[in-house]
């Protein structure tokens, strides 16, 4: 199955407006910027293993989950 990155942009903005924090907030707890959290929200851009590990942990998903 191809990856969607607009479709993982679409569930990282989902939970975390559900969470009620900003893209601020969420990419200071993911330790990326917050352009770089727009991007991916936006499906402009595909996350690296290891941003994908660091979005999943501060949103408290499992990385298969996203």
């Amino acid at each position: 199955m191809p990856y969607n990155s607009e479709a993982f942009g679409i569930i990282i903005g989902r939970e975390r407006a559900r969470l009620g924090l900003t893209q601020e907030q969420l990419s200071a707890l993911a330790e990326i910027s917050r352009s770089h959290l727009a991007a991916l929200e936006s499906g402009r851009k595909i996350p690296r293993v290891d941003t994908l590990y660091k979005i999943a942990e501060a949103l408290s998903f499992k990385p298969s989950t996203l």
